[in-house]
């Protein structure tokens, strides 16, 4: 008798196909180090990343996807995996739709335009109580989010990834969106690994950060520090990065000289999904889209249910939480 483990994977073979031609960008192989030249300048809290400290992510191939023990090597050689095209881009679409229209009365998105393409208001122009209200109040608690972050093909990844049938999803499920050209220290993610802000729990959590639509390169989308969780682990196994909930730093250029590696992008589209480890460094670019469009992704973490779980992660997520 198949285990549901084995259930879940076979669910996992109805996925979409993988796309891996987008923007010749960063998956073919073949075009990697060129293209790694072609994406200078970008930039992440104002700090201009090096073109020779970038790098194409990898993505996970379909047939991949067939054999556990292969993923599970290349998650903990990567830190991560790059799913191209894993959920439905509809569903994810639908919800950009859902998060911008309920937003709109606030003056978020430009007026006329269509909530789906969430499109940038001039920020002055903005109600922020009334954005506070409604984000906090009834987009993050809402049955849409959380939907979406139970996605079954989700759940089932995570059960064949984990090897465990009960899994736990933390209550705290961040949403951001990010205005172009939004500016200042803390605009942008700051380099992190999650494991700083999740120290009452166990280092067996997982993400999953989700594109709610397209984030290209000039969009902001979120980067990794190659081979870092690597470093992490050992000092943290040693003892010697105790670090508190905080952040890295903000100077991206800096930390990938000091770690003598790079920074790990690509162009994401609607649909595709980013799985990671406690213990890799990440953070985002700038948003420069010329369209005014907005950034919008969410965070999610998934973990054994038999293992501890951090009790600051069980309440809804508010900017005012503390972490």
């Amino acid at each position: 008798m198949e285990s549901k483990v084995q259930e879940h994977a076979k669910f996992l073979h109805g996925r979409p196909e993988v796309r891996v031609t987008r923007m010749t960008s960063m998956n073919n192989t073949s075009d990697r180090a060129d293209r790694a030249d072609t994406l200078h300048p970008l930039t992440s809290n104002g700090y201009e990343l090096e073109a020779n400290r970038l790098g194409p992510l990898t993505p996970v191939a379909p047939e991949e996807l067939d054999d556990r023990e292969t993923v599970l090597a290349r998650f903990e050689q990567d830190g991560y995996l790059y799913l191209p095209g894993f959920l439905d881009r509809k569903s994810v679409l639908d919800f950009r739709r859902h998060y911008f229209s309920a937003l709109a009365s606030s003056g978020l998105t430009r007026q006329g335009s269509d909530p789906g393409e969430g499109i940038a208001a001039d920020p002055e122009c903005v109600d922020r109580g009334r954005l506070r209200t409604t984000l906090f109040n009834e987009v993050v608690p809402g049955a849409e989010y959380e939907a979406l972050c139970r996605h079954p093909r989700l759940v089932a990844f995570f059960r064949w990834l984990l090897g465990e049938e009960d899994l736990h999803l933390h209550r705290r499920k961040i949403i951001r969106h990010v205005a172009p050209d939004e500016a200042g220290i803390g605009t942008a993610t700051q380099a992190h690994y999650d494991l700083v802000y999740l120290r009452e729990g166990t280092d067996r959590v997982v993400s999953a950060w989700i594109p709610l639509g397209d984030i290209p390169v000039g969009r902001g989308p979120l980067i990794y520090l190659e081979g870092s969780h690597h470093v992490t682990l050992r000092q943290e196994a040693e003892g010697t990065l105790k670090r508190p909930a905080a952040s890295l730093t903000a100077d991206l250029p800096a930390l990938a000289n000091a770690y003598d590696s790079r920074w790990l992008v690509t162009d994401f589209t609607a649909g595709d999904v980013m799985i990671h480890n406690a213990h890799i460094v990440h953070a985002s670019l700038d948003n420069h889209d010329p369209g005014g469009v907005f950034r919008l992704s969410t965070d999610i973490r998934y973990q054994p249910a038999a293992q501890p779980v951090d009790r600051r992660w069980q309440n809804h997520w508010h900017d005012q939480d503390g972490l």
